[in-house]
């Protein structure tokens, strides 16, 4: 060993993920596989047609497979729903919660719950999902209690499987802030399987409050935290420095919160080059995080 080589920074308490919607040019072994080489400690599994489709047949044998692949390679899991075309091939993350035709909001309630029987499946940490955008001229009150109706089901589902439901925040849908993330709770009662997937960047984007502010404001319901570089203004994610996020900060108070969930890194648009991503994202997240006390670097 050379002793003048430099000593390795100690672990962050954060565990770091990549989102599979950002490797969607890899088979899924391959990416699994790939996340595992760089020294992630799990992954996003966006459920799609070329990740774990949950609309083919034999979906429960599928899990169990990849259930096994996870507990090999030693990754946890988070399962994400925002896949673009899963249900529709024309219609961009449609149909929705909100959608006006009963039936095909059903079809997202279905997804859902076959989201939370493959989160269960494979251990997953949460299950994450949005809210939708509300057609044209749907008054406020109606997108609301269309969500609300929609999701009641999905808890119930999440509560007996023990995974929690962990609703993102999404710029441009009907729940889009952590204002509107209250004001669902409110209307559902505050059911114990509902949290929050807090996006990083989405905070930068919209909220009132910095990125570390908000960290703190969402602590008690913090079940799932998607991370990537933003700018204010603009829904658009960025690679770590291509934005104005000082992540030192966020990474310290999501840290003091004691979040033990993933903290996965959310760009979508980079699949071309996912693997290069990857490769470069988690070193930079490792640096910016805070080290366990009584640790030095």
């Amino acid at each position: 060993m050379n002793p003048s080589a430099e000593a390795p920074r100690p672990r962050s308490p954060l565990r770091f993920g990549y989102g599979t919607n950002g490797l969607a040019d890899l088979r899924l072994d391959d990416a699994l596989a790939l996340l595992a080489d760089l020294g992630y400690d799990g992954v996003g599994l966006t459920l799609d047609h070329m990740h774990l489709d949950p609309l083919a047949p034999g979906l429960a044998a599928r899990t169990r497979r990849v259930a096994d692949r996870l507990r090999a390679l030693g990754l946890s899991v988070t399962v994400e729903t925002g896949a673009r075309y899963v249900l529709d091939p024309r219609r961009k993350h449609g149909p929705s919660l909100l959608d006006p035709d009963p039936e095909d909001r059903a079809r997202r309630v279905d997804l859902l719950l076959r989201a939370v029987r493959v989160a269960a499946g494979l251990g997953a940490h949460a299950v994450h999902c949005f809210s939708g955008i509300p057609a044209a001229g749907t008054d406020p009150d109606t997108a609301w209690k269309r969500l609300a109706d929609g999701l009641a089901p999905v808890l119930d589902a999440a509560g007996d499987a023990g995974v929690p439901l962990a609703v993102e925040p999404e710029p441009g849908h009907l729940l889009a802030t952590l204002a509107d993330f209250h004001h669902l709770r409110s209307l559902l009662g505050d059911p114990e399987p509902l949290g929050l997937t807090l996006d990083i960047g989405h905070c930068q984007c919209l909220e009132p409050l910095p990125p570390a502010d908000c960290v703190r404001a969402a602590a008690p319901w913090l079940r799932h935290v998607q991370i990537e570089d933003m700018r204010r203004g603009v829904h658009e994610h960025l690679p770590f420095g291509d934005g104005e996020i000082d992540f030192p900060p966020v990474l310290a108070a999501l840290a003091a919160t004691g979040y033990q969930g993933l903290t996965v890194v959310e760009l979508p648009r980079h699949s071309h080059a996912g693997p290069h991503f990857a490769e470069l994202s988690l070193p930079f997240l490792r640096h910016a995080a805070p080290t366990p006390r009584g640790s030095t670097s």
